[in-house]
């Protein structure tokens, strides 16, 4: 059998139409794109929405103050001679405080007497003169003007009286200053002179504060739309809103044994601040309370059934609206309006917009867009797929 040699042109043929084959496969191979794997749905906290009851109040942050802080002030100039009471004790109304040197007043009070003394001894003389003098004016033994300078001496003399009578009588009352006591029955701070120590010369000196403690009153300001909350609130329930009930609590967060009430509650809003001042009354039988102590007080607004109520931090505020990121069946994101109403701790409600039975997003807000699938979880479960990863890498026991 004879093998025909292949000829050079055959040999150059066949080597180009092989590297042909070579180069399109190699291109078919590089036009094929590579796959790109989806990213998962992003995982969000979510919480499934149930109806309560749902207990409103409204907090006051204030200042304590007592009823009557009476400055107990010097009247006359003296010296202070005692001051027997206990600094910062509970004083009873007509206890005796301070003691001022009485002998300049007990002196000027003598020297008065004895000018009353010479007034009416003046007095008896002129009506000794006209008793005398009458007779003989009708006689016509004297003058007519003699009876009459007598009866005008008569008044005269009655007026001396009068006055040297209201002198005794001031200088009684100045020397009465001089023993101070309490006005009313409260506690007492300190003494603000010492014992030597020269006082109202010129003005009233301070000595002593008194304070009443039991009431004890809570000063406050409140805005002119939780005032209106409130009186709406009362108004429902058919009670006043000077009826509602108070509990105050301590600086140090203790809640007060004894419930209060307002007391008064101004007639203008104040332009400046847009507030309400109001004051309430707590009792303090056991004296805890000082004035300018601070403190909060809540008030209660009763309670409102069938409410929903959401997390604060799962509302979206944009442009002044509200909204709410809704999980669907199919477990997508959609955002939805809402209409909030008031506060309720960390929880605020939701008056229109969303039923019970429906789940919304409370964490991973910035994760979810309108329409995309998401992995809704709620606490317990993301708790405890955080937690699986640590107990099965723990090794086990033996």
């Amino acid at each position: 059998m004879k093998h025909r040699i292949a000829t050079n042109r055959e040999r150059h043929f066949f080597t180009f139409r092989t590297g042909i084959f070579i180069v399109a496969g190699l291109g078919l191979g590089a036009c094929k794109k590579p796959e790109i794997a989806t990213p998962p749905p992003p995982v969000v906290e979510v919480v499934d929405i149930v109806t309560s009851e749902v207990r409103l109040s409204s907090t006051l942050i204030g200042q304590l103050d007592s009823p009557q802080n009476v400055e107990i002030r010097a009247r006359v100039e003296g010296f202070v001679d005692q001051a027997p009471f206990k600094e910062g004790s509970e004083v009873k109304q007509g206890d005796v405080l301070f003691e001022l040197d009485q002998k300049p007043f007990l002196e000027k009070l003598a020297a008065a007497n004895g000018a009353l003394g010479e007034a009416k001894a003046a007095l008896n003389k002129y009506q000794k003169d006209v008793d005398r003098l009458t007779p003989l004016a009708q006689r016509k033994a004297i003058p007519q003007q003699d009876l009459d300078n007598a009866l005008a001496s008569v008044d005269v003399g009655e007026a001396g009286v009068v006055t040297a009578q209201a002198r005794v009588e001031s200088t009684q009352l100045d020397l009465g200053y001089c023993t101070v006591k309490a006005p009313i029955t409260g506690l007492i701070g300190a003494s603000q002179v010492a014992i030597g120590e020269l006082v109202g010369k010129g003005e009233p000196t301070l000595l002593a504060t008194i304070s009443t403690l039991d009431p004890i009153w809570f000063y406050g300001n409140v805005s002119e739309t939780e005032y209106i909350r409130a009186e709406t609130r009362s108004r429902e329930q058919g009670r006043d809103v000077a009826s509602l009930p108070l509990t105050l609590i301590h600086s140090d967060g203790v809640q007060h044994s004894d419930q209060g009430r307002f007391v008064f509650i101004d007639r203008a809003v104040d332009a400046k601040t847009g507030t309400l001042r109001v004051r309430a009354e707590f009792p303090n039988k056991l004296k805890l309370l000082r004035p300018g102590m601070f403190a909060r007080v809540i008030v209660d607004l009763g309670t409102r059934k069938n409410c929903v109520e959401v997390p604060q931090r799962a509302v979206v505020e944009l442009q002044g609206k509200n909204f709410l990121w809704i999980i669907t069946p199919e477990n997508t994101a959609t955002q939805r309006p809402v209409k909030v109403g008031e506060l309720n701790g960390s929880n605020v409600i939701i008056l229109d917009g969303l039923k019970a039975g429906e789940r919304i997003v409370v964490e991973g807000l910035q994760k979810v867009r309108q329409g995309a699938p998401v992995n809704a979880m709620t606490a317990t479960q993301l708790a405890a797929m955080k937690s699986a990863p640590a107990a099965q890498g723990k090794p086990s026991e033996k």
